[in-house]
């Protein structure tokens, strides 16, 4: 969908607008759009954001609620606020005087995997060091009189199938960059969790323009690190997209070595890549490419490191 945008014509905007929101349409994964992902009170939201390497403007939302279309609402963000990022109840208000319908993001799928989670004693969760003890049972949860703090965790507790965001960057002929991410974020989240802060692609304007990046996976961990901007600046640096990627992989690895994410990265000259972290099933991340030197959206494997 990106690239039919690009090819009648429209923008790196418009088209990475139009390519998420296609995946917000076709629910992604069950990881993007309506539908999915229900938070532990049985709610979809949604989390959204686009850059415009034009002129370095940013639009985003987060814990959206019942408005379907949340890349579209980030993009009106750049286009009618002085603002970047908005949340919660406020951003669905924003959304609706910008034209966007109110909608229910609940479907069959999504309560029926709420209902199966509750009947499983509201496993996997988020929660820690919390009575009652949160590994065997739905709560309400409160802090415990003495605190004992256990290690935590860094094993990712979503499913290695479900890549839990769109990120998509665009090049344009003239070098021009944009980008954006669509996600519901985590199955069985605490409500108000932001999930897009560790997918957020940058870029660099103008004359020293190098490329963009987007990460997925758990984003709890990932935001740690900033991945895409790290990455970003390795290709400025002049390292190759695929090594770039690799290279932010390889630091988040040194502090949490079961984090599930993979990184994509392209720059300006054309040259992309990607790299993942390696864990048990999850040995391969696969991406799509576009390009005029290819006939048709090309699917692409690496083998994470």
């Amino acid at each position: 969908t990106a690239w039919r945008v690009l090819q009648l014509g429209g923008s790196e905007l418009d088209a990475v607008e139009r390519g998420c929101g296609q995946c917000e349409i076709d629910q992604c994964d069950g990881s993007v759009g309506y539908g999915g992902s229900p938070d532990e009170s049985g709610e979809t939201t949604l989390d959204a954001m686009i850059m415009d390497g034009n002129t370095m403007e940013v639009g985003a939302v987060a814990d959206l609620r019942r408005v379907k279309n949340a890349i579209g609402v980030a993009r009106k963000i750049i286009e009618y606020t002085k603002h970047t990022l908005l949340v919660g109840e406020s951003a669905s208000l924003f959304a609706v005087r910008m034209g966007f319908p109110y909608e229910d993001l609940t479907t069959q799928k999504s309560l029926s995997v709420y209902s199966e989670w509750l009947n499983q004693s509201c496993q996997p969760n988020y929660w820690k060091n919390v009575v009652p003890d949160s590994s065997k049972s739905c709560g309400p949860y409160k802090r415990p009189e003495k605190v004992s703090c256990t290690e935590e965790q860094t094993i990712s507790r979503r499913s290695v199938h479900n890549h839990d965001t769109i990120g998509m960057v665009v090049i344009g002929g003239s070098g021009t960059v944009a980008s954006g991410t669509s996600t519901n974020g985590a199955v069985h989240k605490i409500p108000g969790l932001v999930s897009l802060v560790s997918q957020k692609s940058f870029f660099f304007p103008s004359h020293f323009l190098s490329g963009g990046a987007a990460a997925t996976g758990d984003g709890d961990i990932m935001m740690r690190f900033l991945p895409s901007y790290q990455a970003v600046e390795y290709m400025r640096m002049g390292t190759d997209p695929t090594v770039a990627c690799q290279k932010v992989i390889s630091r988040i690895q040194k502090y949490a070595p079961k984090f599930f994410g993979a990184v994509i990265c392209a720059n300006t000259t054309g040259s992309y890549g990607a790299a993942c972290n390696k864990i048990p099933g999850f040995t391969q991340f696969h991406f799509m490419v576009s390009s005029p030197l290819l006939s048709q959206p090309t699917e692409q494997v690496v083998d994470c490191i």
